[in-house]
């Protein structure tokens, strides 16, 4: 008897999520190749068979003020994934990350008897501690990236699953650090700053120029110094280029390359996110930053629970490496961290020791086939159940 195809709406909203939702697509293809995708993603999702009906390049904007200026997108993105939803087509949704859209969308889901598997769920032991009883009544399974989540969700009565963090498979230098700085056309006997701003473009609009003024103030006092400017494969390096150039600084922008950046760095100025903990991994000494709108930090700063901001900081749990958020972000102490980390080698010693911990914390390889795995099996008996 033929397999009977099955469609799947899946939902990612940002460049980390485009790359595991396009692991998962493979995952569960390998599986069966009767497996279609729909929804919202990237390229690699598209190079992996999905249609997707809006493309993730406006949607990674953070911040409640700041995603006032993309709110007609975002409003005709739900309008027509609501629509999706409601036309009963759709046998399961995978929901990836991104929770001001997938707590929605989830609860459309339920109210359509779409059963909903939610991959890297939202961030309760941070903020929103609230949306624990959504998610009980909307999610059908939970797939958790750090050990300490699952306990949390489990209490809360949702059916969870710690599946690992994909970073740790994942996270993987092309190159050797001294073959990185022959092809970067770096010295090896001169200090490298990698410098990372987000990928988002209002992370850049809110960082970028404080990183080139603690960086100018870098170089006065060290001339030798050399500068890299990996740039995220959602922007277009082009206007980073030409700031960069304004600046007056010699600042090497390369597109892509961000893990072999990383890894020949001797520090790192990062924006708070995911690519802290890929530079944890790597084991790169960094200076975690970040700034959001004025009014945006005010509303948002009661519902925090949490002291630590990066996901570095957050898998060792302790302050491993300094952060400096909202007001604290100045190019001053931007340039008193880094220099910090450039003169002093026994505290990037103890810095370094303390980041190769948090790698055996977060699990085994093979995460997406472990999730694909389940929701297969899951839909598999789904159909063999008799119907009502």
């Amino acid at each position: 008897m033929t397999e009977e195809t099955r469609r799947i709406l899946i939902i990612a909203g940002e460049a980390s999520g485009d790359l595991h939702g396009s692991e998962l697509i493979r995952a569960m293809k390998e599986r069966s190749p009767n497996y279609e995708f729909y929804g919202l993603g990237g390229k690699r999702m598209r190079a992996r068979g999905a249609d997707t009906f809006f493309d993730i390049e406006r949607m990674g904007t953070v911040g409640i003020i700041e995603v006032l200026g993309e709110s007609f997108h975002y409003w005709n993105v739900y309008k027509r994934l609501r629509a999706e939803i409601e036309s009963g087509r759709y046998d399961a949704a995978i929901l990836i990350d991104y929770p001001t859209l997938n707590m929605r969308l989830a609860r459309l889901c339920r109210e359509n008897d779409i059963p909903v598997y939610y991959v890297i769920g939202p961030q309760i032991w941070a903020w929103r501690a609230g949306r624990i009883k959504a998610i009980k009544r909307d999610v059908s399974k939970m797939f958790v990236i750090f050990p300490f989540e699952e306990a949390l969700y489990r209490d809360a009565g949702v059916d969870v699953e710690f599946v690992g963090h994909p970073f740790a498979e994942k996270v993987r230098p092309t190159m050797s650090r001294e073959e990185a700085l022959r092809h970067f056309g770096l010295r090896e006997d001169s200090p490298v700053v990698g410098l990372l701003p987000g990928s988002r473009k209002n992370e850049i609009d809110s960082l970028f120029d404080v990183m080139l003024k603690g960086s100018a103030d870098i170089a006065k006092e060290r001339p030798d110094c050399q500068f890299l400017l990996p740039v995220a494969d959602t922007l277009d390096p082009e206007p980073l280029r030409k700031r960069a150039q304004e600046s007056g600084l010699d600042i090497r922008v390369v597109p892509g390359q961000s893990y072999d950046v990383m890894n020949c760095s001797d520090c790192l100025v990062i924006a708070s996110g995911s690519a802290t903990l890929e530079a944890a991994l790597i084991g790169t000494p960094m200076v975690i930053v970040y700034k959001l709108n004025p009014l945006t930090y005010w509303l948002a700063k009661p519902l925090v629970k949490i002291d630590l901001y990066g996901l570095a900081n957050i898998a060792a749990g302790e302050k491993v490496v300094p952060e400096l958020i909202q007001y604290q972000l100045t190019r001053d102490a931007i340039k008193k961290e880094v220099e910090r980390f450039l003169a002093e080698p026994e505290y990037v010693q103890s810095v370094k020791e303390k980041l190769s911990h948090i790698k055996a914390t977060l699990g085994q390889p093979g995460v997406m086939e472990r999730i694909a795995t389940s929701v297969c099996q899951s839909l598999e008996q789904q159909s063999a159940a008799p119907t009502r």
